[in-house]
């Protein structure tokens, strides 16, 4: 019998963990990540949670709260799947939900520790207030964030460093004391037209503001709309990929629902490369 591979397991779990929390259904039947106001938006949801596992009812959490357990049950994912694959990516890593720093959070990392100085200028100078904006002042849901190497690791092999040369490069501890951001996702339980400019807008602003390397830019969703889903994810230049919480379960449902257009764009999605499975995001976080 063939073992069961250990992303399947943690797929599962972590429908298990939604399940258990913030995915469910109202006195009506209608799932939690639904619009209730769009009959294709109940449909399809409604046949994902039948997909998925055993229908749990209950009162429809607040948006924010079903955010933050959305959140939450994410983060976990993360930390059980993406620190299992020490052997691809070696280093000492970290995956914190929800970060500290206040408005400059962001300043805590290293491509980004510029910020700082550049809001303490804009306080003594409102010209310059007033060009800069307050565009870089971004809480990314989670960050996974990789701790600078010291030479005595670097060089445990052999000697591949010394106190002449590499001395600009933010990975050596020598040179740096402050995290890399390696990848910022943003969690979405539902797409709506503000929600998906938002995280554009995050995207951006990680973009443009950075110095060095560019972090991975996700998003995970449970959103059951695929033209919702294609808001965000069509285009390209700013967002990595989307991933869906379900996306095998939502790509078979439009296909055996006859919904010809949802299922076209879910497939155009997936071509594309703009939309992938939660299983893929872990590996994708590797490279």
């Amino acid at each position: 019998m063939t073992e069961e591979a250990f992303l399947t397991r943690a797929r599962r779990s972590f429908h298990s963990a939604l399940l258990a929390s913030v995915l469910r259904t109202d006195a009506r039947g209608v799932p939690s990540n639904a619009d209730k106001d769009s009959t294709t938006s109940v449909r399809i949801a409604m046949n994902l949670l039948a997909a998925l596992g055993t229908d749990v009812q209950g009162q429809r959490l607040a948006g924010q709260i079903s955010g933050r357990q959305f959140e939450e049950i994410c983060t976990t994912y993360l930390r059980t799947t993406f620190q299992r694959l020490q052997r691809l990516r070696p280093g000492e890593w970290e995956i914190v939900k929800g970060i500290g720093g206040g408005r400059l959070a962001l300043a805590q990392f290293d491509q980004y520790d510029h910020l700082a100085a550049l809001d303490t200028a804009a306080k003594a100078n409102p010209q310059l207030a007033a060009a800069l904006g307050t565009d870089y002042l971004i809480k990314p849901d989670i960050v996974i964030m990789r701790q600078p190497v010291p030479d005595v690791t670097l060089n445990a092999d052999e000697v591949l460093v010394d106190a002449e040369h590499a001395r600009l490069t933010s990975l050596r501890r020598i040179n740096n004391v402050k995290p890399i951001l390696h990848a910022s996702v943003s969690c979405k339980w539902t797409i709506r037209s503000d929600r998906a400019q938002n995280a554009r807008s995050e995207a951006l602003n990680l973009i443009r503001n950075r110095k060095g390397r560019l972090p991975h830019i996700a998003v995970i969703t449970a959103e059951p709309l695929p033209s919702r889903i294609a808001s965000l994810a069509l285009g390209t230049g700013d967002i990595d990929c989307v991933y869906h919480f379900a996306l095998d379960e939502l790509h078979h449902t439009v296909q055996s629902l006859g919904m010809g257009d949802a299922h076209e764009m879910v497939q155009m999605m997936i071509e594309g490369k703009r939309l992938r499975d939660i299983a893929d995001l872990p590996l994708d976080l590797v490279i």
